[in-house]
């Protein structure tokens, strides 16, 4: 597992929808992919050279769209989206450098604006990861954004890479079930099968998923949809995607709002440690809320030290002796981390993360803590995985040039401990992701310089633990003057619209009257 990172803003809210094991306390007074294994050569270099102009035959296109389709098990499985939602695809060169030679389907879905009168064009959506389906993921958020569907025509699409879009398919279900076992002396041993596999079965497209391309994808979706500005709301890695597109095509920005910013000037390790210590402090702020509402029968003690102890050496058993489960799977470590940041992504679901914990003290058992991981992992009921991991981790390693070795990685260990005593031994190993992976990435960090472009509202949450409120700052300046416009919410989790009344009145504002808040209004 890699670990928690830039995932969708709704991904926490998803893990929790399960059946708990353990009845609720009472109360008192009333969350990647295993690192890479090195190759003989690189399979190729990311195309984000800039391309030449696109043919006709793509920008002239007319997607069929048609009543949608239940979504794959790529994209996650579930229900068909029901009446209004319509899919398409759209072709999309595979490599931007030949814009007239292969190409890949991108998949698409649309609601068509409410209030046909006033409609204002489309609203595309990216909901993070990178790897999360938009496809299967609008249709679930559209109530939340109910006012902005009114007058746009809500849509979104498979990242290439993601879903249904030309997706990366590493190992089957089966093996990563399986997890990838001990490493022994060597941190890459584990995760060599992985790595094959990815480039196995994906070496074709792993040049091409780049955030760069996809942004190149999102412009020719502008045009395909016949808006003559892209507008455009990004959330969690798709406000990265949002600056990179801004980037590229300054001229052609639309309403944009960014909500739980990727900072732009962080490379993997800052980023790294950036979010080992956004989700300590989220989760000694959940400690503190299990505290004062579960009192004695709190799992995490009196306060963040006895919690940290107590977390640790359940992990610590964990490592030695995983833990029975009801469907007869094991509780890793690993898995039990990933479940506790899952439920650490929304104030919300803190009770869950008190439930689950003490299900794990207790009775020794890890059901709740399995299926929470499980669906922030993206494993069905169905024991069916998506393929959020393998495009998340290809998707990073096409976009940074970084290649830590294990040597470097040991040096750094100490100040991820520092940042987190729970989480930070366990996200050190992320730096090992992209080590030897079979694909050049591009640069250290992402360009988003935007001079010329229309401003883009781009929002921070205090507690946010994946892309910490100091991040939105710098991508509001890192934009350029007169195009970023900062807005800091004073809150809990990741993400702010539909969560923060003093927020969403400000996007909603911007997004369908143009009125934007002043450079940096702190909503409480």
């Amino acid at each position: 597992m890699h670990p928690p990172i830039r995932r969708p803003a709704r991904t926490a809210a998803l893990a929790v929808a399960v059946l708990l094991a353990v009845p609720a306390l009472a109360a008192c007074g009333g969350g990647g992919a295993p690192a890479a294994m090195k190759s003989p050569a690189p399979s190729g270099t990311p195309s984000a050279a800039p391309s030449a102009a696109l043919p006709a035959a793509l920008t002239g296109q007319k997607p069929a769209w048609a009543p949608c389709h239940a979504p794959s098990a790529a994209q996650g499985g579930g229900k068909a989206p029901g009446e209004g939602w319509e899919c398409a695809t759209m072709k999309a060169p595979l490599d931007y450098a030949e814009p007239g030679g292969e190409t890949l389907d991108v998949a698409l879905i649309r609601k068509k604006a409410t209030d046909a009168g006033k409609r204002l064009g489309s609203l595309v959506y990216n909901f993070g990861g990178p790897g999360a389906s938009g496809v299967r993921t609008l249709p679930h958020a559209a109530d939340e954004y109910g006012k902005l569907g009114a007058v746009y025509d809500l849509v979104s699409f498979d990242p290439r890479g993601v879903g249904d879009s030309a997706p990366v398919v590493c190992l089957d279900d089966k093996a990563l079930d399986e997890g990838p076992g001990p490493s022994g002396d060597d941190p890459l041993a584990p995760v060599r099968t992985y790595t094959q596999a990815c480039r196995r079965n994906a070496d074709k497209v792993l040049p091409h998923v780049g955030t760069a391309d996809t942004a190149r994808d999102m412009d020719l979706l502008r045009q395909v949809l016949g808006d003559p500005k892209l507008n455009y709301f990004g959330i969690s890695y798709g406000t990265q995607l949002g600056g990179v597109y801004a980037h590229l095509f300054p001229k052609n920005v639309g309403r944009t709002v960014f909500d739980a910013v990727v900072d732009p000037s962080a490379d993997e390790l800052h980023a790294g440690l950036g979010q080992a210590k956004g989700f300590q402090q989220a989760l000694e702020h959940a400690m503190e809320y299990c505290r004062e509402k579960y009192a004695a029968q709190c799992p995490t003690g009196a306060g963040a030290a006895e919690g940290n102890q107590r977390i640790s050496e359940l992990l610590g058993k964990l490592d030695k002796e995983p833990a029975p489960t009801r469907g007869g799977r094991k509780l890793t470590s690993d898995l039990a981390l990933t479940g506790i940041a899952a439920t650490l992504y929304d104030k919300r679901t803190w009770d869950y993360l008190v439930q689950s914990l003490a299900e794990l003290r207790r009775l020794g058992t890890g059901n709740n803590l399995l299926a929470i991981a499980d669906a922030y992992s993206g494993r069905g009921q169905d024991g069916r995985y998506n393929n959020t991991d393998a495009a998340h981790t290809a998707i990073g390693c096409a976009d940074t040039s970084r290649r830590y070795t294990v040597q470097e990685m040991r040096a750094q260990e100490p100040a991820f401990r520092s940042a987190s005593p729970v989480f930070g031994p366990f996200m050190a190993k992320g730096l090992l992701a992209c080590s030897e992976w079979p694909v050049r990435g591009t640069a250290d960090t992402p360009q988003v310089a935007a001079a010329g472009a229309a401003p883009i509202l781009v929002i921070g949450n205090t507690g946010d633990p994946a892309t910490p409120v100091e991040g939105a700052k710098r991508m509001a300046d890192a934009l350029g003057r007169g195009v970023g416009v900062n807005l800091t919410v004073k809150g809990e989790g990741h993400g702010v619209y539909g969560n923060n009344a003093c927020a969403t009145e400000a996007v909603d504002a911007f997004l369908t009257g143009g009125t934007l808040p002043a450079d940096g209004t702190v909503c409480p």
